[in-house]
């Protein structure tokens, strides 16, 4: 299944593509898509609706994050052998692990320039969202603990990141940094993970191409390493690392400026198309706070 969350920002409602690519309205059948609906037998029984027979969501309704409840936000850096070879950081031997703490947004909301940052760069990731408790679990019945597959930018302000103290949350976490879907595509649906392709353009120039098959720690591993310390739950969000391409590592430099448009994705999962704004023109009708909330992308 394709599931995904369409409304404005805080009244999303559930969906599911039909057979024919067309956007149903799953409210009638549960409330949201959020950790209490991402077991096993919650999505099997999701399964016996008729996506046929829900109401069809309108064209040009706002994607919302395809999760309404990521618990925690876990990443995973350096995990691509020319990515960390580009960034000028060592080939890690275990996975490197740190948080986002910003707050999710949809696929095609605005990616807003933070105050005071002049390095503000993208990363297309393959993201994993878990289903049932893992603790401790082995590489083999690591897969079997995920729900769903999903589209993540790992939006990050490199000065933030690097210059600033301390560990790189501070320049993973603005608002805005967290774009995931549109669709939360279900487990059954991706037959290999390390199967897939990703993508990134700004502009129409291609920035990104990559493989999931050429991560350092597949997602079964970095699953089953993560349990070893923290137990994981429905709900949790794991972005798996960025293929090379970012803008930190191209020489000179490059980063995203107000007035760029990205669309990046991943095979079988959707794209996102994203319009990069100021902080200074988000603010004119949003509280910091709510900054990302607003979807002014208007090149789609």
């Amino acid at each position: 299944m394709k599931l995904f969350r369409h409304g404005e920002k805080g009244k999303e409602k559930p969906g599911i593509l039909d057979s024919h690519g067309r956007k149903r309205d799953l409210s009638v059948v549960l409330p949201d898509l959020s950790a209490d609906y991402l077991g096993d037998a919650e999505l099997n029984a999701l399964r016996l609706c008729n996506p046929g027979e829900l109401p069809i969501v309108s064209d040009g309704v706002r994607m919302g994050a395809c999760v309404s409840e990521v618990n925690r936000f876990f990443c995973i850096g350096l995990n691509y052998i020319d990515h960390a070879e580009e960034t000028g950081l060592p080939i890690p031997d275990k996975p490197v692990l740190f948080m986002k703490a910003c707050s999710v947004s949809g696929p095609d909301d605005p990616i807003i320039i933070p105050r005071n940052s002049y390095k503000t760069d993208w990363e297309v990731e393959l993201g994993v969202v878990i289903g049932k408790v893992a603790a401790h679990v082995s590489t083999t019945e690591a897969l079997s603990h995920v729900a769903g597959y999903c589209v993540v930018n790992d939006v990050s302000e490199r000065s933030f990141q690097m210059d600033e103290g301390g560990q790189w949350v501070k320049g993973k976490s603005c608002d805005s940094f967290g774009p995931i879907g549109p669709y939360l595509v279900t487990r059954d649906e991706v037959v290999d993970p390390q199967k897939l392709s990703l993508y990134l353009n700004i502009n129409g120039h291609r920035r990104q191409t990559g493989d999931t098959g050429k991560m350092i720690f597949s997602v079964a591993e970095i699953i089953s390493n993560l349990s070893q310390f923290i137990t994981l739950k429905p709900g949790d969000l794991i972005a798996t690392g960025t293929p090379p391409g970012v803008g930190m590592g191209m020489t000179p430099p490059m980063y995203l400026s107000p007035g760029d448009n990205l669309n990046l994705g991943i095979s079988g999962l959707g794209e996102q198309m994203n319009k990069v704004v100021s902080y200074e023109e988000s603010s004119k009708t949003n509280t910091p706070g709510e900054l990302y909330a607003r979807t002014v992308y208007d090149g789609r």
